[in-house]
């Protein structure tokens, strides 16, 4: 019996084996298809699907194969009539290390999280299909189309809109489907064309869009489907798209070749009634889909299994009590209602917005689409949202919210550290600001150093005096550790004096409480799902 089964290989699967995995859990992921596809999809992460990947250890390797900068050029009557770039002038900032997002195929996005998978001793099992499910007390098992079995203590269905893992639960997929296909899409060649921009004609009747795929020579294509005389839609093929791209863009001698995929796209608006049934769980997709508009579908999925793989791996290795888990679907569902409400508010945005001659997708684009500000201050791990110190200084770090990001510095050897990569790994963090926060940190390490990583904040902008403790081997997160040399970390936590803050595994804050009030931490941990 495996602990962790994942059925669907996608960036939502693969996001939750990476969390699982490196928690040390036994995970085994398997897809019904049987091969790895090479389909553009989902455009890129946004920033706060970034900072994920970060910590789940692939950042570099994304910088690396996409690109941040996305200028729409947009045309009417196939003349250019305005270039917009997506977030022009944002910079990251002490909070948040990403300002942008990334443009990259999502079978690149898959091919990098496989690689990470790999690393743990995890590989994807191919042309494997689910035909029946069943749960008791103990595991979950699940009969493949083949006749094969898989004894799992638990199930987590990242398996599509078409959800065999849902169905098999019976749960209900509520919400509309659009009557037809609004759009035709592919992967093509098109040489001749400017791959610096995300090309975008809009017509009256009709249009089409190509992006750049970074890191190739292909485009991806969106565009309106064909119609016969009599109405109805007809199929999408190379000859279709390039008669749309004829008719649109206008420019002579580009000539669409060698199709790599072809399909169409229908919007649904639909979700889960419930995202856990016992041992068996729903995320990405096979919880929720939305319109595209926003480009929210493949990081909700990506920050639903963030969620999800800290609390399974702390409960399968018996550090938390079974209850924990039901905060995934307490946090996450809210999450995914406003994802949809978010995405529809966009696309009507977008079909009024490209009436008007020069403008595009971007008016689907707010700060909104970062997920940076996406919390759980509702939830039963939010514990204390503000808490005010006994000299009356308020501490701003409200429970449920993002826990911000920090440039620090190490305190023994000046080697510039950030926060975020004290945060990284499988672990609570707890922050210690000052040095009346020392014995608590202390205290707490020796209990909960299994799953709780302490780290001493003890200078503000003027810099207080330094405990004498030892470096802890990994050098971020020994007590002592870190010099807040341009209070970059109190401005952003709100800490005026002394105080514990205590951040969850998924980057988000606990609790933040007085160090005389450290008893809390301990009670908030001890009664982790019991």
């Amino acid at each position: 019996m495996t602990t962790v089964l994942i059925v669907g290989a996608g960036p939502t699967g693969l996001a939750l084996a990476c969390t699982v995995a490196r928690a040390g859990v036994p995970v085994r992921i398997i897809d019904k298809s049987t091969e790895f596809h090479r389909t553009s999809r989902a455009k890129g992460p946004n920033q706060r699907s970034r900072e994920v990947l970060a910590d789940l250890g692939v950042g570099e390797e994304f910088t690396a194969s996409g690109t941040e900068r996305m200028v729409l050029r947009k045309y009417r009557g196939g003349v250019a009539l305005a270039d917009d770039e997506i977030f022009a002038g944002a910079a990251p900032d002490a909070g948040a290390p990403y300002a942008k997002g990334l443009s990259i195929p999502q079978w690149r996005t898959e091919e990098i999280l496989r690689a990470k998978l790999a690393e743990y001793g995890v590989e994807i099992q191919l042309g494997c299909e689910i035909a029946e499910l069943s749960q008791d007390d103990v595991g979950v098992t699940v009969r493949l189309s083949d006749g094969r079995r898989i004894e799992a203590s638990y199930v987590v269905g990242c398996d599509g809109g078409h959800s065999p893992v849902r169905r098999a639960l019976g749960v209900r997929f509520e919400g509309e489907s659009e009557a037809e296909e609004c759009m035709v899409c592919g992967d093509v060649e098109a040489d001749g064309l400017d791959r610096d921009y995300w090309h975008q004609w809009f017509d009256e009747d009709g249009a089409i869009m190509l992006w750049p795929i970074p890191g190739t020579r292909a485009w991806q294509l969106q565009g309106t489907p064909e119609r016969e005389a009599a109405g109805r839609l007809v199929e999408p093929s190379l000859e279709t798209f390039q008669r749309l791209f004829d008719r649109h863009a206008r420019v002579r001698g580009v000539q669409l070749a060698n199709p790599t995929w072809i399909s169409t796209y229908r919007i649904n608006v639909r979700m889960a009634e419930h995202f856990r049934v016992g041992r068996v769980f729903l995320a990405g997709d096979a919880a929720h889909v939305q319109s595209i508009a926003g480009g929210l579908g493949m990081n909700t999925g990506i920050q639903d299994a963030f969620n999800l793989g800290w609390k399974l791996a702390l409960v399968a290795k018996g550090l938390a009590g079974p209850g924990l888990l039901d905060t995934y679907e307490e946090e996450r569902l809210p999450i995914a209602a406003w994802t949809l409400k978010t995405t529809n508010e966009r696309l009507r945005a977008a079909r009024e917005g490209i009436k008007k001659a020069g403008v595009g997708t971007e008016v689907v684009i707010d700060d909104a689409v970062t997920t940076l500000g996406v919390g759980y201050p509702w939830s039963s791990l939010a514990w204390g949202g503000l808490a005010v110190g006994g000299d009356g200084r308020t501490r701003a770090a409200q429970a449920g919210h993002r826990a911000p990001d920090a440039p620090c510095r190490d305190a023994v050897s000046g080697r510039p550290v950030r926060l975020f990569e004290v945060f990284a790994g499988p672990h609570f963090t707890l922050l210690g600001f000052g040095p009346g926060s020392a014995g608590a940190l202390a205290d707490v390490e020796v209990k909960w150093g299994d799953i709780v990583r302490t780290c001493l904040i003890d200078a503000g902008p003027d810099g207080v005096e330094r405990p004498d403790w030892v470096e802890r081997p990994d050098g971020l997160g020994k007590p002592g550790g870190l010099e807040d040399h341009r209070g970059h970390a109190r401005t952003a936590y709100g800490v005026s004096g002394d105080a514990l803050v205590l951040v969850r595994p998924d980057h988000h804050v606990a609790l933040a409480v007085d160090p005389y009030e450290a008893r809390v931490v301990t009670d908030y941990l001890e009664g982790l799902g019991r």
